[in-house]
Formats: structure tokens, sequence, C-alpha cells
């Protein structure tokens, strides 16, 4: 039976708390110590965690049409963390356990697009997510909300929360018109001990502000999205007030205390440790949404002086933390004694076949779907050296946008000015094979759900843009041995926020300092005049201010599109039937020092 949102809501109208309760959990009865007494009044429990599971059900890559492995030789999926799920109930004893998420769930994937756009579960009579099937069989207690929980609109999450047979949480995804909470803001859980008395473990869901940002068109005057570190202050005294002996953050943020928007909003986009410090009363936090590797991180609050336990398991199913819970009983309440994390692997782990028979026909729908030949290429393409030389591969995204832009402008007053377009190296992975094109091979240009618009920019804007883009690579003096794979990702800066801008030409000297590195940018042979307009065919993401860009988010926006821009693709190749290179490739930019060509 799935969740009942309404029942759910309706007790906390109701009585300003919500509780849904766990199977009670049952161990054996206390033994009895050397002098005959009772032994001490403790108990131990775990509560496991995932985030970021982006749509991972299979240890499989659908761009790539074959198992999924990494330089690492990680491995991903639900299948996997179910095995792993069983192992520690096994050795725990299963009611002494709790199993939630901290977001990102339905989005990422072939498989969670299919069965949001080809299959949709709005549909009437339509398919359950693969998702909420997989953590409904494998028993989640709770899951947080993600920001990429929005990408396919509400009504689309609203299916999958009613889908699933744990609570959607988030405090701080509010009711845009009565500022209540849209989604239960915590769950309650009661696991009974030996005892007697049960321990109470509140989970509080939280979920990033720049949902606001990111997912403008699916949530303006919808919904809104304070900050992290409000909303637990407001909600954590109030489970305490309710009973709860422990208090567990679900957190989609990362733990840095960094935004990727600038100060567009006044909420800090990775504020977990900052939870930690600043709001009392909370004894371990399940990070999300950074995509990296925290076994354990603690942090000491600033009120209390005790540390709190933060962990992020690795993305798409890659580990599961487990946090380790030792209480004891003394003048009638339950208290923390000690609090640890670490996280396992699920490359030591099989594939459960249960989550693998449970969903293998929405699997090779999926398979059959990615695999359709949409179109043929002249020559074969790929992304390796994207990061670091203008490649055919994203110029064929660029092209594609510019082009759908220039259409889309036709008529107006904006018509006759020049498009440009933006596009980064999403996955150094991707390619378009010479011969035939399938869906996933157009696909895997895009990973992302990422739609597109068009801005108005300056010269002067265009070139301030390239600047703060070029940032991503690392200094390095003429002379000086060239490495490329230790170029890029200079202070962290990932692959997808380095842009390319198409329809300029320009040099970028990486043995100048940041602010200083772009030359000789012209356009159709002449300089770039700084006050001239030009149209910037650029995604959603990069527009809301994701990557924190200078100028776009304040530029006029001049045409949108509720597309992803992979389909667009998808329906380019289509609608072409033959990519040729030769139409849309060149070496527009280079890096350089000194006026030198580094290649």
């Amino acid at each position: 039976m799935a969740f009942d949102r309404r029942t759910f809501l309706g007790t906390t109208a109701a009585t300003g708390a919500a509780v849904a309760l766990t199977g009670a959990a049952s161990s054996p009865a206390a033994a009895q110590g050397e002098s005959g007494g009772p032994a001490p009044r403790t108990y131990s429990f775990t509560v496991m965690g995932t985030t970021d599971l982006h749509g991972n059900v299979f240890n499989w890559d659908y761009f790539t049409d074959k198992e999924f492995d990494d330089k690492a030789h990680n491995d991903v999926g639900l299948a996997k963390i179910s095995t792993l799920v069983n192992e520690v109930r096994a050795e725990k004893g299963r009611r002494n356990t709790l199993l939630i998420d901290a977001g990102d769930t339905i989005q990422g994937t072939q498989l969670s697009y299919y069965y949001a756009k080809v299959d949709p579960i709005t549909a009437r009579r339509g398919p359950v997510h693969p998702m909420a099937q997989a953590m409904n069989a494998i028993g989640y207690d709770a899951a947080a909300l993600g920001n990429h929980e929005f990408n396919y609109g509400i009504p689309v999450l609203r299916k999958f929360e009613e889908q699933c047979d744990f609570p959607l949480l988030g405090a701080n995804a509010l009711d845009a018109r009565t500022l209540r909470p849209a989604f239960p803001p915590y769950s309650v859980h009661r696991l009974r001990t030996p005892h007697g008395p049960d321990v109470k473990v509140a989970v509080l869901g939280l979920t990033n502000p720049g949902i606001a940002l990111w997912d403008k068109a699916n949530v303006q005057g919808k919904m809104t999205f304070p900050g992290l570190e409000e909303q637990a202050a407001k909600y954590v005294p109030r489970l305490r007030s309710l009973g709860a002996d422990v208090v567990i953050v679900s957190a989609h943020s990362g733990s840095s205390g960094t935004s990727s928007y600038g100060d567009q909003l006044p909420y800090i986009e990775n504020a977990a440790a900052l939870v930690a410090e600043q709001v009392p009363g909370i004894d371990a936090i399940l990070v999300g949404h950074a995509h990296t590797e925290i076994p354990e991180y603690r942090v000491k609050n600033k009120a209390t002086g005790k540390d709190v336990v933060l962990s992020e398991p690795l993305k798409w199913g890659q580990r599961l933390t487990l946090f380790d819970f030792e209480l004891t009983r003394s003048k009638g309440c339950w208290s923390v004694a000690k609090v640890s994390a670490r996280v396992l692997n699920s490359n030591t782990a099989a594939e459960d076949p249960k989550i693998t028979g449970l969903l293998s026909d929405e699997h090779r729908k999926v398979v059959a779907y990615v695999n359709q030949v949409i179109g043929t290429s002249t020559r074969a393409m790929s992304s390796a050296e994207g990061p670091v030389k203008d490649v055919a591969i994203i110029d064929l995204i660029n092209h594609v946008q510019a082009e759908t832009v220039k259409t889309a402008l036709a008529g107006t007053e904006w018509a006759a000015l020049p498009v440009l377009s933006q596009a980064s190296c999403f996955s150094r992975t991707a390619s378009i094979p010479a011969g035939q094109v399938t869906i996933r091979d157009a696909a895997g240009l895009y990973p992302f759900e990422n739609t597109m618009e068009a801005r108005l920019l300056t010269g002067a804007q265009l070139k301030d843009y390239l600047e703060y883009s070029a940032r991503y690579f690392v200094r390095t003096a003429p002379g000086d041995a060239v490495d490329p794979a230790k170029l890029t990702n200079a202070e962290g800066i990932p692959d997808y926020n380095y842009d390319a801008v198409y329809g300029l030409a320009y040099d970028i000297d990486i043995a100048q300092p940041v602010g200083s590195r772009i030359t000789g940018l012209s356009f159709q042979g002449k300089p770039v005049d700084p006050v001239g307009q030009f149209v910037l065919a650029v995604n959603n993401y990069r527009a809301s201010g994701g990557g924190n860009f200078p100028h776009v988010p304040q530029a006029r926006q001049l045409w949108a599109n509720s597309d992803e821009i992979r389909n667009t693709i998808i329906q380019w190749v289509k609608a072409k039937g033959t990519v040729d290179p030769a139409g849309f490739a060149s070496v527009d930019w280079r890096l350089t020092r000194a006026g030198v060509p580094v290649f």
C-alpha cells in the first residue's frame, strides 16, 4: 500500500506532528549481569542511507549499452544496494535498522527518463515508476526530496510520491501561497528495545533552495524553498518536544558551505555542515547533492559542544552509509552515547535477483528504446579531448542549439542578431560512431534534463563570461611541461561548469592569471564590439544562475523552450538523417601560452 500523503499532512495540520511508524523492532530479553542483576539498559541500532541515486536500479550504463564501469571499478544501482541492505539487516536484526535516502531519485538515467516522458507514470493507467518499485521492495523508511525531483514538473513528482510506500520529506519545500509544508517535513519511527520503552527516531528532510532557480519554470508561484538552517531550527526543537530520542537530518545539500549560484538567493546551497554547527539537537546528517564520498565527518555544534556526525555515500548507489547508534537509558530517558559512520562499497555485492527480476521488463523496454536508430554519421566523433580542445562533438550540441534558436527567433525583432551558443563537455566518454546513430548515442551527449533559452548579451558581457569560464584551466607558465590530464578542473571546477561559446573565435592564454586569459576575441573575422548585441543559446541551469556565471541570469530572455536539449538533439538527427561534421565543426577556440598554441 502506498504511503498516504493526505493522512500524513492531515496529522501535521491537526496536531503539529507528523508521525510515520515503522514496523516495531524487537530484541531478545535483556541478559542478566554477572551479579544476577539486569544488564545495563542499552540499545544499538543502525540507520542506512543512500543519496543521489539518479534513476539507477541496474548496474548498467544505458548510454554505452553495457555494464557500468569507471576507472575505480565502482558499481551502481539499487539492485546492489539491496544486497548490502539485506546483509546489514541480517547482521543487526531487521527491526534494529532504518533505511533512508537524501534525494535526487527520479532523474538521471534513460530508465528514469522513459517513465517520465516516453511511457509516463502520470498517464491514465500509467506504470509504477521503477524507482518506486525498487525502493518499496527494498523497504525504504523515508527519503528527502532532491532538486532533480522537480525536473519533470510537479505532477510527475506527486505521482511518484503517491506510488511510494514511504514519505518524501521536505521541511523547506513550502506551498507558495500558504507557506505551509508542501510535503511532510519529517517522519518519526519507533524502534522497540529489550527494555520496554521504545526509541523514537525522527528523520527531518531538507532539500535544496536552488530549486527556485534551477526549476523556476516548474515551481514559480507554486512552491518556495527557504534555507536549510532556518527550517532545521524550526523543526528540530519541535521533534525533541514530541519526544524524539534521536534526530537525524536527511539533507539534499552538500557539506562545504558553498553555492554554485552566488548571491542570487539568500540561502546557501551546500549547507549541511552549517546546519550541524548552528542547530542544536541533531545527532547525525545524511548528506547529499554534492556527489562526493564522505564516510564520516564530525562537526561540533556551537551551542552544545557536541559532535554531529555527517556522512555522504557516493552517488548512483555506489556506496551505502551506515550510521551506528549506541543509546543508554537513564532516569526514564534514552540518550545517544555514541554515533559513528562508515560506508559500504556496492562493488562488493552481487545484484539482488529480487530487484532485477522485479524490473526486468522495464529494463528491456528501455534498452530497446535507446537502441533505436535515428540517423547516420559520416565519421566518428568523441568528447575525450573536449575539456582542452574544440572538438566536433561539442560543436554538434552548439550547432543544434544555435540553429534551434535562430528558427525560433525568425520573424521577430531579434531575427537579425547573431546567435551564439554555450555548451560544456558533460561527459568525457560521449561519442557518435561512424555509421548508424541511435537514441542513446545522441542522448549521451547531454546527460542532463536541461532545457534551452535565448538571452540577450553584449560583446563586453560575453568577454566577461568567457573569462569566468576560463578559470577552469590550471595556470601553466610557458615552457612548463603540459599534461592534458592536469590542465583542467582548477579549484575543483567540474567539467559542466566550463563553457565553450560557439560562433566566436578566441584564444585562452593559460599562462595568464584568471580574468586576463581571453585574447583575440572576434566574430566573423572582426574584433567583437563591446556594445554589440548577441543572442546566446543557453541551458536553463546556466540561465538560472547555475555555476554563478556573470550577466546571463540578469540578461533579457528572448525565448525559452520546455523540451530537454537532448530531445532537441535527437529530433534534429532524425530530421537531418545524416550527421556530417563538415557542416558545423570548426576550431574556434584554443589554449595558448604567450600566443603559442598549447596543442
